[in-house]
């Protein structure tokens, strides 16, 4: 239990409403020194905007805030810093063209004879973080160390501008790898130690078990309950969270046998030794209608070099590949929507949604520009489609009009899903679909992916978690090193699979 005692943070009946959205309906959170504790939900319960209130990114139309004691009316990121209380998003916001040192001192540099003391700030710099158990060379550039290491500077940085009471992280381990996940949890548990309050954001729930202390369910903009992790069985998280049972997930592993009828015989695409020197090795590959094939293997192992050759963004230098038994010649994103080939990017923010545009404009983009811009959709054509997709997928938006940065991450993934869908693909390329979001909407997605392969519609579903590939593909292709090593059909065994990735045999 909470000991008032050593509560930093009292969030209390916290109220946020945006046009059309209540965002936050009397929502109450509680930090403690010295604990961990993980925020949870589906995308589009709250949890964002529950951070951007205690960071002071948006004012609380409701409520109250107690800090140490007293209460508080925090009015900007940087004045939520003055109190103690620091963020880390996601991504990386640091300069990563400069030092190490440079982005964890820069505007606190120790100067000499009005002068940048570049040997005392390089000092400094390894010192705060020795304090992290972190040894690296301060005098690289940012950019050069891995995601990890350029998390942890995050974290440091955040530490020393604001000597921080309160740590928010917000998802840091959703592009890290499994040693680099353990180095953050260490930084983590020292933090915690020291007696600083670490609100953590997480969709990985193995996380949640792994490291925090305790873990508040937010559902709907609502508090659905405080828990100690250490006693709540995971089945009761993941009702709590989604607010019904879990049949529906279990209801997958039908789909994909039912779909499985629906393969066709005749090769739909045909890759044969292409390769894009530098890149990716040369590949074979085939797809039949109304099949979900799965890319497995680790980052950087070629799954996104494949879907990006496959969709025309890079050209290969040797090999063909042919569609409908015909040679594919003009490689490039409109010929692959002429042909009914779509892709979902990895990075939905950088290469997916357009910000500033409406849920409609984001998904109307696509289908408008393969018939050319000459040939406009007329505004009610547009509304027709829009509102179609948002009930199809169960878009969370007031209305298609809803600027779609305003929509949460897994929702914005579903517009992006929404705009190829529009567009009656023939061959899907999704890659990481699901990264980022909730149990839920993962759930809806693999879904949906069968339900296309019923319809005779193709997939290639790449992910980093395995047993999402195997639940969603009837058969999987496992990449390393840029290559691709083996595949695997029907019932598939996990090990096996783990085992190529490894480098052992298949």
């Amino acid at each position: 239990m909470t000991d008032p005692a050593r509560d930093i943070v009292v969030m209390e009946s916290i109220d946020k409403s945006f046009p059309g959205v209540q965002a936050l309906k009397q929502v109450s959170l509680t930090l403690a020194g010295g604990e961990i504790h993980a925020l949870v939900g589906e995308n589009g319960a709250g949890k964002s905007t529950l951070i951007k209130v205690l960071t002071g990114v948006e004012r609380p139309d409701g409520g109250t805030i107690t800090l140490d004691g007293a209460e508080v009316s925090i009015r900007s990121p940087l004045h939520a810093q003055s109190l103690g209380i620091s963020t880390v998003y996601q991504e990386v916001n640091l300069c990563p063209n400069l030092t190490v040192a440079e982005n964890l001192l820069i505007g606190r540099q120790p100067m000499k004879l009005g002068h940048v003391d570049w040997n005392a700030m390089n000092r400094q710099a390894r010192e705060i973080l020795q304090g992290l158990d972190i040894e690296i060379d301060v005098t690289r550039p940012l950019g050069s160390y891995s995601i990890a290491i350029q998390q942890m500077a995050a974290i440091a940085r955040a530490l020393v501008i604001s000597s921080a009471k309160v740590l928010v992280l917000d998802e840091p381990t959703s592009s890290l790898t499994g040693h680099e996940t353990d180095q953050l949890f260490r930084v983590m548990r020292k933090l915690k130690g020291e007696g600083i309050a670490i609100l953590f954001i997480t969709h990985f729930l193995d996380q949640v078990y792994e490291v925090s202390d305790r873990v508040t369910i937010l559902r709907n903009g609502a508090l659905v309950g405080v828990y100690e992790t250490a006693v709540l069985p995971r089945l009761t998280l993941i009702t709590l969270m989604l607010g019904r049972s879990l049949t529906e997930l279990d209801d997958i592993n039908q789909h994909k046998i039912e779909s499985s009828q629906h393969i066709g015989t005749e090769p739909l695409l045909q890759a044969d030794g292409v390769g894009l020197v530098g890149s990716i090795a040369p590949f074979d590959l085939v797809l039949h209608t109304g099949e979900v094939v799965g890319l497995a293997g680790l980052l950087g192992s070629g799954r996104t070099e494949m879907a990006q050759l496959l969709f025309g963004i890079d050209q290969p230098t040797e090999g063909s590949l042919t569609m409908d038994g015909k040679r594919v010649r003009n490689f490039s994103p409109i010929g692959s929507i002429e042909r009914g080939v779509a892709l979902c990017p990895e990075d939905r923010k950088a290469e997916g949604i357009v910000a500033d545009l409406t849920v409609r404009e984001n998904i109307i983009m696509a289908m408008q520009a393969s018939r050319g811009w000459f040939r406009h959709l007329s505004t009610s054509d547009q509304y027709a489609i829009a509102d179609k997709y948002i009930k199809l997928l169960s878009i969370a938006t007031p209305s298609a009009d809803q600027p779609v940065r305003n929509l949460s991450g897994g929702n914005q993934q579903k517009v992006i899903l929404a705009r190829w869908l529009a567009t009656n693909p023939r061959l899907l390329i999704l890659d990481e679909p699901t990264r980022g979001i909730d149990v839920g909407t993962k759930a809806d997605i693999q879904k949906l992916v069968l339900s296309l392969a019923e319809e005779g519609k193709s997939c290639i579903f790449i992910s980093s978690e395995l047993e999402e590939v195997l639940r969603t593909s009837h058969r999987v292709v496992v990449m390393r090193d840029r290559a691709k090593v083996t595949e695997f059909a029907g019932e598939v065994d996990e090990r096996a699979i783990m085992n190529a990735i490894a480098g052992g045999e298949a």
